[in-house]
């Protein structure tokens, strides 16, 4: 693994790369850049995602749900990150989505990351009018409209830029795989809290300003589930990573977008979670209102560290489908000899200069981002989850010794993770 260029130490472990400056022809030949960010708030009362206890329609809205995009092209080579206030494509709105933006602007698989910041307060997306609410129908088309709209208003707005990537850390991230013993002596994983338990707790801030210094874009990686609301909330919310986004873009003013994506965060929770809605107790601060405040001031001081920029020469994407060995049939039944049958699985690669961007399609736990980032050729990499894919949990192999909700909801057997850690870092290479 690379070590940073120059590293400088700040109170609550806050280090930044700082980008050698490059020559005025470098400057020439550089990346272009295009932003732009559309509401996508539900106009009407949804059915909700992330609970199966919660079966009501949505009742109100705390705050707006947006899709940002940070388009890049450089040599003719697109790149185009998506960032959705979202819990994630399922139920097919994936390929749903992706193939009417691949087919608009003539985009390879490879060139688009279309990615939720796994909200559990927003609706749920349904093309089935068998098993959606109308209304989520509705809005679910609705929604593919938008983005076409939003990536459009990115791809026409390109101008020339400098890069800066700035890493921070914060503690808002906790395991939550908690060990439990109960009174007859037998143990268990469950949903709890998990305070020495891996996390991952780098804040990765990627700014983007014109050579003029005009900020465009700070974009931000972080690994937490967005749960801070839980399956009594029926009010729609950005939750903690959505409400950190609108904490920035306050702070540094509505001309700078600023698109969150969700690390590897599978089995990691916020530290306060599962709220059953926005508290309103004369001087208390509301937990996802103070969570995302504590999320965003972070991502604010590392920008603000970020004083040199630099431009990247060249784009370089690949996208592969994997076939991951599925768990074997639970059916006693069953004949040991069948083979328990492969789902596909999304990778999306890029590279940036010295930056690494891997899509995976699915909840990803954290461990298996961490072996990525580690392996990874680049100086930093944006490990990105529930990107052009919705494939459900991905635990890791040691995970399956100890059981727990990441297992048991997981279709996939216990050797997937390793592959997809193979071949993420093979790609990875390969750029």
């Amino acid at each position: 693994m690379k070590r940073p260029r120059s590293v400088t130490w700040f109170p609550l472990l806050t280090v930044f790369l700082l980008w050698a400056s490059p020559s005025p022809a470098a400057d020439a030949a550089g990346v272009r850049v295009g932003t732009a960010r559309i509401d996508i708030t539900p106009e009407k009362p949804v059915a909700m995602f992330g609970y199966d206890a919660r079966k009501d329609l949505s009742t109100g809205v705390h705050d707006p749900l947006s899709a940002r995009v940070l388009a890049f092209e450089a040599g003719g080579k697109r790149l185009v990150l998506v960032s959705t206030d979202l819990i994630g494509f399922y139920s097919g709105t994936a390929d749903h989505m992706r193939q009417a933006l691949l087919s608009e602007f003539s985009l390879q698989p490879s060139e688009l990351f279309l990615t939720a910041i796994h909200n559990h307060a927003g609706p749920a997306l349904t093309i089935d009018p068998q098993r959606g609410h109308a209304n989520n129908l509705e809005y679910t088309e609705r929604l593919k409209g938008k983005l076409i709209e939003v990536v459009r208003q990115a791809l026409g707005s390109m101008e020339p830029v400098r890069l800066g990537l700035g890493v921070g850390s914060c503690p808002l991230g906790v395991n939550r795989r908690e060990l439990r013993v109960n009174n007859r002596g037998e143990s268990s994983i469950v949903l709890g809290r998990n305070v020495y338990g891996p996390t991952d707790k780098e804040v990765l801030v990627l700014k983007v300003a014109t050579p003029e210094g005009k900020v465009k874009a700070v974009a931000f990686d972080y690994a937490t589930h967005a749960t801070c609301l839980g399956g009594r909330n029926y009010t729609i919310s950005g939750d903690v990573l959505g409400l950190a986004e609108q904490f920035v873009e306050k702070i540094l003013g509505s001309d700078v977008i600023v698109p969150a994506f969700a690390g590897a965060s599978g089995d990691i929770n916020p530290w306060l979670r599962a709220e059953a809605g926005f508290n309103t107790d004369s001087g208390w601060i509301p937990e996802p209102v103070l969570q995302g405040a504590f999320l965003g001031e972070e991502v604010v001081r590392v920008y603000r560290g970020i004083n040199r920029t630099g431009t990247a020469g060249k784009i370089v994407t690949n996208f592969a489908t994997l076939q991951l060995p599925l768990k074997p049939p639970e059916d006693p039944s069953a004949k040991k000899s069948e083979a328990p049958g492969t789902r596909p699985f999304n990778i999306t690669v890029a590279r940036l200069g010295d930056i690494a961007f891997v899509g995976l399609g699915a909840e990803v736990c954290t461990e298996i981002g961490m072996a990525i980032k580690a392996a990874s050729p680049c100086a930093h990499t944006f490990v990105i989850t529930h990107c052009n894919g919705a494939a459900s949990y991905l635990p890791t192999k040691e995970m399956y010794a100890q059981h727990g909700y990441e297992v048991k909801t997981s279709p996939f057997g216990p050797q997937a993770a390793d592959i997809v850690i193979r071949e993420s870092i093979r790609l990875l290479h390969g750029l």
